[in-house]
């Protein structure tokens, strides 16, 4: 680990990041994927087995998309949930899978907080040119822990593949004002991209009946640049900043309870709803550091490259002294807050070899990571909170073989060996194939295995004494295959697709509520049962003359999950099976967007629909939860744009048009609808 660190400490060249080897093509099956192997390159996707989801540079740009979560709407598979507003804390879920079981990487680092294990996509405004990845299915054979339910690679644009000076203004609703400005080029052999984002939002109460507003400052910042000094040589590095500053309300907690005799004297009304809670804010902030050296020899057969990665998360959480009131003269302290950092490096090396018709592919690769994690809560804030400093260390070989036949016939596998200081051996697989059957139909099908390793906070506790870890915790498992079809009409013009899939999740990671000496404590626990998933995904998409553009999406999902949840009587839990929180089993998008050289207008419409979902409510003090219905809802977005010149355009939208009024995550409320215009400028 001390030669990553090194290398990332003497690093003076600055460049493109690892996965970022192949250019943005047209969409259609020949777009190249550069998530779906570890070989650099990136494979077609009329090559792969697997269900991915790809949203282009002119998807960002016609949809008006400010925070990323929101456009992950659109792809099939993907829940999304968030509290507290665009910037407050944001899950996805992929495939019924949890929010810690999918990977998530920027520009190919691995971006997830080393202590929580997960990304959380409230603090990622989105830059003004990217696209993203989005490979659906069991994915640790290739990056190891985190990837059961899938990955998704947000991947910003170099200074060759979008070169220029451009900016944005914008304000609106909510108090809004946002910004975005980015200068990208190619000065001979060096090619940058440097690029920064910032949202204010003066917010909107979100708890139900409430008065605080919620806001929040949200930025970002990036800088890229590619050196190749020859033909056969690229150094490159990426430097990421994220950051923000969130306003946040919390459940209802005012109740008297003699824990001798377990009477409960007074519970509040609105216990276990959330409520105004005057000063209680989050500041996030996040570095992401990662330089790679490739070399290519025998004609570009054969690829190794070294590559280093930097993580470094801190999140703290202040609040006052009596949160129920909105005094000024209070002074604001720290609750809790959490410290994380990963170092990682890699070494890949891919030779193909072409005989005729057909061509093979062997990837080889090691990933080294270490992962620390430090609780800077305050004791005497906390009494019995852990304060100590932990890490592990993981140590995974990878192999990738793929298979091509006249380019028809597509096979792959994978395999992967992850040995863990702190937990047993994982190995895990996947296989797919393709094959292009007639006139534009194409049958594809893939199977695998996943593993997820428990996280610091799961291992040793929250920010309280009350949320106690578990160090006897075993990874969670998942095995899954999937089988599906791509149709293409018209050379392209309109592309139509399914998958259905199947998965099994083991040693499922779970919270328990246990009472004891005279406490309640929420201890983690392995599920000794096994759960499963299945659904059905579907796509359309249709790029017809004259600049119109239809993207549709669909998906319905039944996530198994056992749980214990509350009935009528009091401290007494009864086993509950059903679909799993926070996993509407209906989800669909519909986009339509319009946009020519030759008319200075422009527009784009999106209707997104979220079906009905469980949740939980934990509205008895005995923290056992009780199972609640939140209803389905349906937002429409309206976006337009008007080219004043060649290099100014005027651009307005309306979130949410209708003012729909729902809810995400139990009692907390929406905000309605939203207005916004401001101004484009490109060079």
């Amino acid at each position: 680990m001390k030669n990553i660190v090194t290398l990332l400490a003497g690093a003076t060249t600055l460049a493109l990041s690892a996965h970022a080897r192949a250019e943005t093509t047209e969409t259609g099956m020949d777009e190249i994927i550069v998530t779906a192997t570890r070989g650099g390159d990136g494979i077609s996707i009329a090559e792969l087995g697997g269900s991915v989801s790809v949203i282009d540079p002119d998807a960002l740009l016609q949809r008006q998309t400010r925070f990323v979560a929101d456009i992950l709407r659109d792809v099939p598979g993907i829940a999304v949930s968030g509290t507290d507003g665009p910037a407050g804390r944001t899950q996805i879920r992929l495939r019924g899978s949890e929010a810690n079981h999918v990977m998530v990487m920027i520009d190919g680092i691995k971006a997830s907080d080393p202590s929580a294990g997960e990304f959380d996509f409230g603090q990622l405004v989105a830059d003004d040119a990217a696209r993203i990845e989005v490979l659906r299915g069991q994915q640790s054979a290739l990056y190891g822990s985190e990837a059961i339910g899938g990955v998704v690679n947000y991947i910003t644009l170099d200074g060759r593949q979008a070169p220029g000076l451009r900016f944005r203004l914008e304000g609106g609703s909510f108090g809004t004002a946002s910004g975005n400005a980015r200068i990208a080029g190619v000065a001979g052999e060096i090619d940058y991209a440097i690029s920064g984002a910032y949202a204010h939002i003066g917010g909107a109460p979100t708890a139900r009946g409430g008065e605080r507003h919620i806001g929040s400052d949200t930025g970002g910042a990036s800088v890229k640049i590619n050196w190749t000094p020859s033909d056969n040589i690229k150094l490159t590095t990426i430097l990421r900043y994220n950051g923000n500053d969130t306003d946040s309300n919390r459940a209802n907690e005012v109740y008297t309870m003699d824990w001798l005799s377990g009477e409960t004297s007074y519970v509040s009304p609105n216990f276990g709803y959330a409520e105004d809670s005057w000063g209680l804010h989050s500041r996030a902030a996040a570095f992401y550091g990662m330089i790679r050296a490739e070399l290519t020899s025998l004609d570009d057969h054969w690829v190794n490259s070294i590559s280093a990665q930097l993580v470094d998360t801190e999140r703290k959480t202040y609040d006052v002294a009596d949160n129920n009131s909105p005094r000024a003269d209070q002074t604001v302290a720290l609750r809790y807050g959490y410290q994380g950092r990963r170092y990682r490096g890699s070494y890949e090396s891919s030779f193909r070899i072409e005989t005729g018709a057909i061509r093979h592919r062997l990837t080889l690769a090691i990933d080294s990571e270490r992962e620390e994690y430090t609780n800077i809560s305050p004791p005497e804030v906390n009494p019995g909170v852990f304060a100590g400093r932990h890490h592990k260390d993981t140590l995974g070989l990878v192999g990738q073989y793929d298979l091509v036949v006249r380019d028809r016939l597509a096979l792959g596998a994978s395999y992967r060996h992850d040995a863990n200081t702190l937990f047993s051996n994982a190995d895990t697989w996947r296989l797919h194939g393709s094959v292009a059957i007639i006139a534009g139909l194409r049958l594809r099908a893939a199977a695998g295995s996943g593993v997820k390793a428990p996280g610091f906070d799961e291992l040793f506790g929250y920010y309280s004494g009350e949320y106690t870890g578990n160090p006897n915790l075993k990874p969670e498992k998942s095995k899954g295959w999937e089988a599906g079809f791509d149709q293409v009409f018209a050379d392209g013009a309109l592309t139509l697709g399914a998958s259905y899939f199947r998965n099994s999740f083991s040693n499922e990671i779970y919270s328990t509520y246990q009472q004891i000496d005279g406490v309640w404590l929420t201890v983690p626990q392995n599920r000794d049962t096994r759960s499963h998933q299945q659904g059905v995904e579907a796509y359309a998409e249709a790029r017809f003359g004259h600049g119109w553009r239809i993207d549709l999406a669909y998906s319905h999902l039944r996530a198994q999950e056992d749980r214990t949840v509350l009935p009528q009587l009091w401290y007494v839990g009864t086993p509950w099976r059903g679909q799993a929180v926070r996993r509407p089993k209906n989800i669909a998008s519909a986009n339509l967007a319009w946009a020519t050289s030759d008319c200075p207008f422009s527009g784009a419409l999106t209707v997104r629909y979220t079906g009905a979902q469980n949740d939980l409510a934990f509205t008895d003090p005995s923290y056992i939860p009780a199972l609640v219905r939140l209803k389905s809802f349906t937002t429409v977005n309206l976006n337009a744009a008007y080219q004043l010149s060649a290099q100014v355009a005027i651009t307005a939208r309306i979130d949410n048009l209708f003012d729909r009024r729902y809810e995400q995550v139990f009692s907390f409320t929406s905000w309605g609808r939203a207005a916004y215009a401001g101004v484009r400028v490109a060079f």
